[in-house]
């Protein structure tokens, strides 16, 4: 019987086959049920007789039908039905692809600066309180004017992008130098500046590197979330509470750490 619950049917022809049982020649269908004798065997009719199965974060789950798989790490997850109306979809999709880039880089600079700070190779103080650091060749207020521009420039074109795909890979879109960003799609921006290594340049066949970033975003999202607990339980870094729990495995973990925290 075919499964329709997540799974997409495939047909294949239906062959069958021929056996001696009991002294009588049995002619059998790939089914298994005994066909009449008489009858010449059919070979080549087609029937549905398997389903693939298409990966869900639920086992068994009916995705919902505007989550048809094609996008990246698409996995039939929206309980809330957010993504109902293909204007917000598109929003969601590009809010996540930010979200996941910034996640990565946040956790590599997160646990580069603080092995730098535990080993003593660098007086770098805890990533919780980088922000209130003061700087000598700039004041707080002005790095803060800085950042707000360069950002919002950069968040600005980019959403130019999203809501007319390519208009700012034409020529005088960007300084010029548009060819050096060289736009693939909107939220995969290429060219020799953010793609030097020339990964994926068929952006629209690149399914497998679009996965690959979507699942380690997913991670690195949860990964912060993880380092912001610890932060607010145990008031040191990632790599300090690495080094606790490795000195007692046994003894020190986010069990006894949690318990002792709301004592």
């Amino acid at each position: 019987m075919a499964v329709t619950v997540g799974k997409v049917f495939l047909a294949q022809p239906c062959t069958s086959a021929s056996f001696i049982a009991n002294g009588k020649h049995v002619h059998r269908s790939s089914f298994g049920f005994a066909a009449n004798p008489g009858a010449a065997p059919l070979r080549h009719s087609w029937t549905v007789v398997r389903a693939q199965e298409r990966p869900t974060w639920l086992p068994g789950l009916d995705p919902p039908p505007y989550l048809n798989g094609t996008l990246a790490g698409d996995y039939g997850f929206d309980p809330l039905g957010l993504g109902e109306d293909p204007e917000s979809l598109k929003w969601f999709v590009q809010a996540e692809l930010v979200h996941c880039r910034f996640a990565m880089a946040g956790v590599a600079g997160i646990l580069f600066t603080d092995l730098l700070r535990v080993t003593g190779i660098s007086n770098l103080p805890v990533w919780y309180e980088a922000g209130a650091v003061k700087f000598g060749f700039a004041s707080t207020k002005t790095l803060f004017i800085v950042q707000m521009i360069l950002m919002g420039f950069v968040e600005t074109k980019r959403y130019m992008d999203i809501v007319n795909p390519g208009s700012q890979a034409k020529e005088g879109a960007f300084l010029g130098i548009e060819a050096a960003f060289e736009g693939l799609e909107p939220g995969y921006p290429g060219g020799p500046i953010l793609n030097p290594l020339g990964l994926a340049k068929d952006i629209k066949n690149a399914h497998d590197w679009k996965l690959k970033e979507i699942k380690n975003g997913r991670l690195a999202m949860i990964a912060m979330l993880g380092i912001f607990v610890q932060a607010s339980v145990t008031h040191a870094g990632p790599i300090d509470n690495l080094v606790e729990h490795l000195s007692n495995p046994w003894h020190k973990t986010i069990v006894q750490t949690l318990a002792n925290s709301s004592s």
